[in-house]
């Protein structure tokens, strides 16, 4: 049924795609829970911008806003019934994102990070065009064995462009489509790809981590040497594998040291990373481990399961320190087996980070044993890039 409703998408005429690519817009607009958690998650400023319309519209009034507003829509307007041309169209020239950046930082709403509201701006359009350019374009991602679309067919491919180009003008309720449909887009090729992995245990806080957040409110993190233990990840590369062999040993490892008694939670961090598209989720796979094989309550162990490489791994572990009201100014000891231990603790570490985040998620302290390492979390680590998609 699928594939014949695509084929016969296929075989529409040109003026047909035409006309529906450009029907005006119904009146209503609902709210779209999946496609709300998302955007919360890659495009904070944006999504905030979404939710305030004087805001949006005090922003959009700018004449130099208005008039590169302009000039993107007589761009997508000139596509006419190409897909690739209307996709290519979606991304932001450096100069427009300059531009759009200098305006949001004067703009009323904004939301702020750290370093502000324009270099925010920056990373979230630069975050629209990796998605266009990775799941609308085919360009081969950062870390192409885990990350981006996959080998699939032109036909495949099209249904997914033309899809996206319906949903991004399809009005959905808060969001930031009255200042540019780029933003509605790229979440929309993230959804017809089944990429929302973004979003997939929002709030983070509740769920599995209820019980370790609840207990966190009220801890005396005084009493404990370090504020948490952070086990990282080592992603299985087999089909169907749930814990790699590598994974079975950090975690032997980290029961061991949390049995001394002075950490107070273990933070596990993986994502559905490796193999490409699987099903399993490596923290969740971590905590049911530690709980059902090595007794360790459940109220002691919080799950990351969004990281898909050890920078990521120290990133949002130190989100959730901070969620959990731990002080960043204590160290965390990291866990993990000898090889991956020394390489976090090596220069080369150190440029990783500055390439990939931008920054260091925090500093690499003394060394403890072969297989522990102390870390100082950074408030740098609070940035959201969704030039990573799957993992802003």
């Amino acid at each position: 049924m699928r594939k014949t409703a695509y084929r016969a998408a296929a075989v529409l005429g040109a003026a047909a795609l035409l006309s529906l690519a450009s029907a005006p817009a119904s009146a209503g607009a609902v709210r779209d829970l999946e496609t709300e958690a998302l955007s919360s998650r890659l495009f904070p400023l944006f999504d905030t911008l979404g939710k305030n319309a004087a805001a949006l519209d005090h922003l959009k009034a700018k004449p130099e806003v208005a008039t590169l507003l302009r000039a993107r829509q007589d761009r997508r307007d000139a596509c006419g019934s190409d897909l690739g041309c209307l996709a290519q169209a979606m991304v932001w020239t450096s100069a427009e994102s300059a531009a759009l950046a200098r305006a949001a930082d004067a703009s009323a709403g904004a939301a702020r990070a750290d370093d502000g509201p324009a270099a925010q701006t920056k990373r979230e359009l630069d975050g629209v065009n990796a998605i266009v350019r990775t799941f609308g374009l085919g360009q081969v991602p950062s870390y192409p064995q885990i990350d981006g679309a996959g080998t699939i067919d032109p036909q495949e491919t099209r249904a997914r462009l033309q899809a996206a180009a319906w949903l991004a003008r399809t009005p959905r309720a808060a969001s930031a489509q009255g200042l540019d449909p780029s933003i509605e887009f790229a979440l929309a090729l993230l959804d017809v790809s089944d990429r929302t992995d973004a979003a997939g245990f929002e709030p983070l806080a509740g769920g599995l981590n209820a019980a370790a957040m609840k207990r966190a409110k009220g801890l005396d993190w005084k009493r404990y040497r370090y504020s948490a233990m952070i086990v990282t990840g080592v992603g299985p590369e087999v089909e169907d594998m749930a814990l790699s062999p590598f994974g079975k040993y950090h975690l032997r490892l980290a029961a061991n040291r949390f049995a001394a008694g002075d950490i107070p939670f273990i933070i596990v961090t993986g994502g559905r990373a490796h193999p490409r598209a699987t099903r399993f989720v490596e923290a969740e796979e971590m905590r049911k481990a530690l709980i059902e094989r090595y007794g360790v309550p459940a109220e002691a162990v919080v799950i990351e399961p969004y990281a898909r490489h050890t920078t990521t791994n120290l990133r949002n572990a130190t989100r959730l320190l901070t969620a959990m009201g731990a002080p960043l100014d204590k160290d965390t000891v990291i866990v993990c087996n000898p090889g991956q231990s020394a390489a976090i603790e090596s220069p080369a570490f150190v440029q990783r980070n500055l390439a990939e985040l931008g920054y260091e998620p925090g500093k690499i302290g003394r060394r403890v044993s072969p297989t522990e390492l102390e870390f100082r979390p950074s408030v740098q680590s609070a940035r959201v890039d969704p030039r990573d998609p799957l993992d802003p």
